[in-house]
């Protein structure tokens, strides 16, 4: 009888050590793979930015951590129903304390969550970090239900361009260099997001708002959208990023300069009529 019962509790034991080994391994496999490739997107889409690059790492490291955690919750469980699990009307020894346990799952839970306020914080830092004078100034109008674009050069608009009801308006960028949005509403809150930024940032009445992207790093056509319910025709308040190559834009620019400098200059005067 003790002989049996000894038997059946080493089987016990070493099916629930040849459970922890094979979800061990079952882990070990799964990091293996994800540090082999490329860090899978979750649905997010591959940013073009530096910044969006950050927002990326730290949404993919955020879910693999979660995925970890639950695989291992679910492991837990999983040892814990076969070991455990009921062989006789025998009330099985009970445990009022275990202070390591307690310490575990107290420290655990504080280490995780400060490493995640830890990323999230740096990399929130750096995606809300501004230049004194970046390379391009771009102001951002959302209105009922369109978008204004302008370039601003040394505190005045050169160009502007306005979507109209079936218009899209076309906001043209440049490749590789630093490029800062200034963002107002005369109306609702807006919210201006291009799905590739991994970013956006509230249009508020009252209250511009700014950010800034360091350099797009290919060139190409997005879409871009209002990502705040504005109203009626908010699902048709989009608008499409151009971004060219620098050269291409300084062409675009100069033509405003030349516009500008136009319109600026006085009327030629009118001689009178001799008698």
């Amino acid at each position: 009888m003790g002989t049996s019962r000894r038997s059946g509790t080493i089987r016990a034991r070493g099916s629930g050590r040849g459970t922890v080994v094979r979800f061990g391994l079952l882990g070990t496999l799964v990091l293996g793979t994800t540090s082999a490739c490329e860090l899978p997107s979750f649905g997010f889409p591959h940013g073009i930015t530096p910044e969006a690059t950050r927002i990326y790492n730290i949404w993919s490291g955020s879910v693999i951590a979660g995925l970890a955690v639950g695989v291992f919750v679910w492991g837990l469980i999983l040892f814990a129903s076969a070991r455990y699990r009921k062989r006789s009307e025998e009330l099985p020894q009970q445990v009022r304390y275990n202070l390591p346990v307690e310490v575990l799952y107290t420290m655990v839970p504080f280490v995780i969550i400060a490493g995640l306020f830890y990323f999230t914080a740096r990399d929130e830092i750096e995606v809300n970090k501004t230049t004194p004078n970046p390379d391009v100034t771009v102001s951002v109008v959302g209105f009922r239900w369109q978008w204004q674009f302008g370039y601003v050069e040394n505190g005045r608009v050169l160009g502007q361009v306005t979507g109209r009801p079936g218009e899209t308006p076309v906001l043209v960028l440049p490749k590789d260099r630093s490029i800062r949005f200034v963002e107002s509403s005369p109306d609702v809150v807006h919210s201006f997001w291009v799905p590739e930024f991994l970013f956006k940032r509230d249009v508020i009445p009252g209250h511009p708002n700014q950010f800034e992207i360091s350099k797009i790093d290919r060139t190409g056509t997005f879409v871009g959208r209002c990502a705040e319910f504005c109203g009626t025709d908010h699902p048709r308040m989009n608008f499409t990023v151009q971004v060219v190559e620098p050269a291409q834009f300084d062409t675009m620019m100069q033509g405003f300069r030349s516009a500008a400098t136009q319109a600026a200059a006085p009327a030629p005067a009118v001689a009178g009529n001799r008698q």
